[in-house]
């Protein structure tokens, strides 16, 4: 009579992880280098998905050999427990919906973790310029009320600075922010200001939200 049975479909067995390399052993007990990257690429994967990239830095990390590493990643690939333009396409969508991040700021995500250029391309070009431009809005509008009662400019740029941290354009910010103040029926010209000329340059990649890595984290 069996007493037990692996649950058919599960990671291990996709990734062809066997009951003598679950243990990161061979069969004379020494450690085997392709048994210990599935094993830590299955522990990271269970907790959040991750990039080949990722899971590539966190083996070198770990002291596996190259040869074992990439072979490990490939047939992960292979079965698709690694798909970095899935991964690509879900980290835009929960992203930007989530925290209101631009394609820009995403793409910057995206790079810093490591997925392909190509990948990234077609994760954000998936965002319509119009939803952008409603986030963007959405966004201002949740900041305006916090704002009234401080001078004009300042609130110029405490609107300018919400957007400008999502990772959208000068010209964008500029553009949004003389919308919601012109809605509240503000004189910017009588303040002063003039938001009619916006920058058309691209401003650089934000910090906070988009701090640089030193490599892709596992």
């Amino acid at each position: 009579m069996v007493a037990s049975r692996r649950r058919a479909g599960s990671p291990g067995e996709a990734a062809g992880l066997g009951a003598g390399e679950a243990s990161g052993t061979d069969q004379d007990g020494e450690p085997d280098p392709e048994a210990v990257a599935r094993q830590i690429c299955l522990r990271l994967l269970t907790t959040a998905p991750r990039t080949k990239a990722q899971l590539a830095t966190a083996l070198r990390r770990r002291g596996v050999p190259e040869e074992a590493a990439e072979s490990v990643l490939g047939r992960f690939e292979e079965v698709k427990l690694i798909d970095d333009a899935t991964f690509a396409n879900a980290w835009v969508e929960s992203r930007h919906h989530a925290r209101g991040l631009s394609g820009r700021a995403l793409a910057a995500e995206l790079r810093h973790r490591g997925v392909p250029v190509e990948d990234i391309k077609v994760a954000v070009d998936r965002l319509d310029p119009e939803q952008e431009m409603a986030t963007a809005r959405r966004l201002v509008a949740a900041r305006l009320a916090a704002t009234r009662g401080q001078p004009t400019p300042a609130r110029v740029r405490r609107l300018i600075g919400v957007l400008a941290r999502k990772g959208y354009s000068p010209s964008l910010a500029y553009r949004v922010a003389r919308e919601a103040l012109e809605r509240e029926g503000l004189d910017l010209a009588g303040s002063g200001l003039d938001l009619s000329d916006v920058p058309v340059e691209e401003a650089p990649e934000p910090a906070g939200e988009l701090a640089d890595f030193d490599g892709p984290e596992a």
